[in-house]
């Protein structure tokens, strides 16, 4: 039996939820999937329960997402 499930790392920690967004939109653009954590838990209890948003990609592709957003940050500093 084949095992697909995913090993997801935090990639980006974030206490603005769009900031999260924006990467998460970023990486997709590189056909990289990631998944926002703990959005839903801030509408239901609020954000101040919530210690920042994390986007997670599977441990795979966790290299090449770190370069990809470095590249974007250097460019627009």
């Amino acid at each position: 039996m084949e095992n697909n499930s995913h090993n997801l790392v935090t990639l980006l920690t974030a206490s603005l939820i769009h900031e999260v967004h924006i990467a998460k939109t970023l990486l997709a653009n590189y056909n990289i999937e990631s998944y926002i954590i703990d959005e839903n838990i801030a509408t239901s209890i609020g954000t101040a329960f919530v210690e920042g948003y994390k986007l997670q990609v599977d441990s795979a592709d966790l290299k090449k997402a770190k370069k990809i957003l470095d590249e974007i940050n250097k460019e627009n500093n």
